[in-house]
């Protein structure tokens, strides 16, 4: 089974809806997920801030964490995924997020192919439970941002398991 169909069954079998906030990947994620009959099920919305005032304004990342921990960070994609989960309208149980750079970056900065992605989970109390990964993909920047889309995808339900054993008191090894 392909992973954007895996990810949707995945889902929709728990009932949950997912929300993007994607930079890098600018909508790719939602994209796969929304070529899958029957995803609009479990795909809430998506959000493509590819700017910092866009990131900043629409998903409230702070400016102080995208200048202290650069744009390319955990950091800023565990903001990313929280701040769509935060949106009023915002109905999804689950938002991942994605901020790197598919090819080389002006002015130096992480090496091409470097990936950050969040994936965020509201608990019934309205708090969030966030997973952070930074993985580096080879090839074009096209074959970037299809890998890394992908990628993001394929971890929600590792996350979700991983989430399900935290509450229950379980060691996290993050």
């Amino acid at each position: 089974m392909d992973i954007a169909r895996q990810a949707v069954s995945f889902l929709t079998s728990r009932g949950l809806k997912l929300a993007t906030a994607e930079s890098c990947t600018a909508g790719f994620i939602a994209s796969l997920i929304s070529s899958v009959p029957g995803s609009g099920a479990c795909l809430d919305v998506g959000f493509v801030t590819y700017s910092p005032s866009g990131k900043a304004g629409f998903l409230g990342v702070k400016k102080e964490t995208m200048e202290l921990h650069g744009l390319t960070s955990e950091a800023v994609a565990r903001e990313m995924s929280e701040g769509a989960l935060r949106q009023e309208a915002c109905c999804a149980d689950v938002a991942v997020s994605n901020t790197g750079v598919a090819d080389s970056a002006p002015g130096g900065g992480p090496p091409p192919g470097t990936q950050c992605f969040a994936w965020s989970f509201r608990a019934p109390t309205g708090e969030f439970m966030t997973f952070s990964e930074t993985k580096r993909f080879e090839g074009e920047r096209n074959d970037v941002r299809r890998a890394a889309a992908l990628y993001a995808l394929s971890r929600i339900e590792h996350y979700f398991e991983r989430r399900w054993s935290r509450e229950k008191g379980g060691k996290s090894d993050e």
